[in-house]
């Protein structure tokens, strides 16, 4: 019944930026009432965290990896979260995932919700 949507991803060169958006959907999903959270994978590789923010008042978190080069925020009006992404490197290479969850949390198994994902690749 909710649905997450991801989209912003594609080829990119290192050094560049990206700007991704997740939508939220759902006639019972309270978005503004939900944490949201930005997490990645590459295949052989366990699911890793990379950013989330709280519904209120809107506190963040960020894996050490991508501190300083990436930001999270969101639109409760649009019910849209996005994750801004400067200075790609080549291990920022993953499938990129929204999540909602109750709480603000780096714990992939604390969210409720999860989107299809969109590809990122970072060349060198």
């Amino acid at each position: 019944q909710v649905q997450l949507v991801e989209s912003g991803g594609g080829l990119v060169q290192a050094g560049g930026s990206l700007r991704l958006s997740c939508a939220a959907s759902g006639r019972t999903f309270s978005f503004s009432t939900y944490s949201m959270g930005w997490f990645r994978q590459t295949p052989g590789k366990e699911r890793e965290f990379v950013a989330a923010i709280s519904w209120n008042p809107g506190s963040t978190i960020y894996a050490d990896s991508v501190k300083g080069r990436f930001t999270i925020s969101r639109d409760n009006a649009k019910r849209t979260v996005y994750l801004q992404m400067n200075n790609l490197k080549p291990e920022d290479t993953a499938v990129y995932y929204c999540a909602a969850g109750r709480s603000r949390t780096g714990r992939d198994t604390d969210y409720d919700y999860w989107g299809p994902g969109t590809p990122v690749t970072v060349s060198s």
